[in-house]
């Protein structure tokens, strides 16, 4: 696999689950600039569909504010 060599060339979408003390399970889906290895966005929740998780990529990037 290629290294990428800018930002915004290639982003790695991770899932993780875990539960808080009362015994309740959620989700997060990380969203990590490659290159930079910034996390662009976290996206929270206890379920997590496939629709939610479209709905907020739709439109532009998460890195799109504050860099070129």
């Amino acid at each position: 696999m290629l290294v990428p060599l800018r930002p915004d060339e290639r982003w790695s979408l991770d899932f993780v689950s875990d539960q808080i003390t009362d015994g309740r399970r959620f989700r997060i889906l990380a969203a990590v600039d490659d290159c930079t290895r910034e996390c662009l966005a976290l996206i929270v929740d206890t379920s997590l569909s496939g629709m939610r998780v479209a709905e907020n990529w739709t439109g532009s990037s998460p890195s799109a504010a504050g860099r070129e």
